[in-house]
């Protein structure tokens, strides 16, 4: 992940390193409970909780064990997982390797996703906390969770490039604008052990310090080039100031609901399977003093005269200046779709 939360993303795409294929998974021993599903575990050796080997998976024939260290043996791993038919396919790590999963498997399982169960290990886990998922779940718990049933349905964010010419990127938290700031000032928590929750609440203090207080080009103050229109209506998404619509201070889009902290960003978008939105058009300190409150639920006309919005839509069409970082990695600059992806079904832990 460019140097931030480690994925695989970041990696070459060399072979040095072969992920267990299906055949020697299966060719340790015979299947014990044929009721349970089979699993394609991806457990990604550089996330925070994952160093060293795990020793519960040791000699395991209902689980195919996929720990790849680079891109290509990642999809590698997948594409064995998508032919085998795997009942249920477990991601061991933090968002970011969430994501690199399902951008390498969506051309594998196209319309066939199989259950997903997320292990969340690394630094930062927003989904495995908008699913619901207890501290530090195993493997099992999420087998037991899918032979019961017990699953809830989420839409990944779809972002696809205009020109056609990258793949598709699959996420469910994309920022823009002083989220580029805020990723770089929470790697400074991270190297200083603040992980999670913690993390978010120092980077916020920090950030809306800074956003308040700061003199000169501080990059918390900064407006940045950035315009979304939403592909339905063909309408630029709202702004407080005409003069200046192409402009805005931050902007983040989600499928997600549930958010650190308890804060409710998108309180009142009824549509809970749509892609939300809530976006600040300028660091004016007036707005910024309202920030809390609004992230924490409250919004009214008021809020949105002071350049303070909020709402939801299938897809937007995105033009950028300075990138965009999704489930925390950054990507480069452009103009992007980007559309609410299939119901996919998680495992609740």
């Amino acid at each position: 992940m460019e140097g931030r939360i480690s994925t695989f993303g970041r990696l070459p795409d060399s072979h040095a390193h072969a992920a267990s294929t299906p055949e020697q998974a299966r060719a340790a021993s015979p299947r014990e409970n044929p009721a349970a599903p089979l699993v394609g575990l991806v457990r990604n050796p550089r996330s925070h909780r994952n160093k060293g080997r795990d020793a519960a998976l040791a000699g395991r024939a209902d689980v195919l064990l996929a720990e790849p260290r680079t891109r290509a043996e990642l999809e590698e791993a997948l594409a064995r997982f998508a032919a085998v038919g795997i009942g249920m396919l477990a991601i061991s790590g933090g968002d970011g390797t969430v994501r690199d999963v399902l951008t390498r498997g969506a051309p594998l399982f196209a319309d066939n996703w199989p259950v997903i169960a997320v292990l969340p290990q690394g630094k930062t886990n927003a989904l495995a906390l908008d699913l619901g998922v207890g501290r530090r779940p195993d493997l099992d718990d999420a087998i037991a969770a899918t032979r019961q049933g017990r699953f809830v349905t989420r839409r990944p964010i779809i972002i696809s490039d205009q020109d056609g010419e990258a793949r598709d990127r699959w996420g469910f938290i994309f920022g823009a604008g002083v989220f580029n700031a805020a990723i770089d000032a929470g790697q400074v928590a991270h190297r200083f052990g603040a992980f999670q929750s913690f993390a978010i609440g120092v980077t916020a203090l920090f950030g809306m310090g800074q956003a308040l207080f700061g003199l000169g080009r501080t990059p918390w103050r900064k407006l940045y080039r950035m315009t979304f229109t939403d592909v339905a209506t063909g309408i630029s998404l709202p702004h407080s100031d005409p003069a200046s619509p192409g402009s805005r201070y931050i902007a983040g889009f989600t499928t997600l609901r549930r958010f650190p902290l308890g804060m409710k960003l998108l309180a009142g978008v009824e549509d809970e399977q749509s892609i939300g939105y809530f976006m600040v058009d300028a660091p004016r300190r007036r707005a910024l003093a309202r920030v809390p409150a609004a992230a924490m639920g409250r919004h009214g006309p008021a809020l949105a005269r002071l350049g303070m919005h909020r709402g939801s839509g299938e897809a937007f069409d995105v033009v950028l200046e300075d990138g965009f970082i999704l489930d925390g990695e950054r990507f480069p600059a452009g103009a992007f779709r980007m559309s609410a992806g299939p119901e996919l079904r998680f495992a609740v832990l």
